[in-house]
């Protein structure tokens, strides 16, 4: 036999590569598994959390929404009440922070009162309706009613 023959590959050059590493399947025992990509698996598995993560940031501005919308009544509901409390009768000026009591009158009007309803004795001349306070804003909350107000 040749020593240049002895030299030659033996196997077919139709079945080997330069460049093994472009192959698209495994080209020896030795090498790692490849295994061709489910496509519509990985996208569904993709969909799925995408639908997960915008679920959930949709269900965070949800409730930031719904916190704004009972902030916003909250001023609302405090607007209204200012109003209708700016209406009462009062024999003095209101200082900010300090505590008043809300009545009606028979006539129903309403009255603001430095007096608290357990101080009038057993007559009580007028219907007790809240314990409020002049707030920094000038509006009035309650810290205490009896009944609707």
């Amino acid at each position: 036999m040749d020593p240049i023959e002895s030299k030659k590959n033996p196997i077919s050059v139709d079945k080997i590569t330069e460049t093994p590493h472009l192959l698209p399947y495994a080209h020896h025992v030795g090498s790692a598994i490849i295994k061709p990509l489910d496509k519509g698996k990985v996208k569904g598995v993709a969909m799925k959390a995408m639908y997960q993560q915008t679920d959930s940031q949709l269900l965070q501005i949800k409730e930031q929404v719904e916190t704004l919308i009972r902030q916003a009544q909250n001023i609302h509901d405090r607007i209204a009440l200012s109003e209708k409390i700016y209406q009462a009768d009062c024999g003095f000026k209101p200082i900010i922070g300090n505590t008043y009591f809300l009545y009606a009158k028979t006539d129903e009007s309403w009255l603001i009162s430095m007096i608290a309803p357990e101080e009038w004795g057993k007559s009580k001349p007028y219907i007790y309706l809240a314990t409020i306070e002049l707030k920094a804003d000038s509006t009035w909350g309650i810290l205490d009613k009896s009944g609707d107000i």
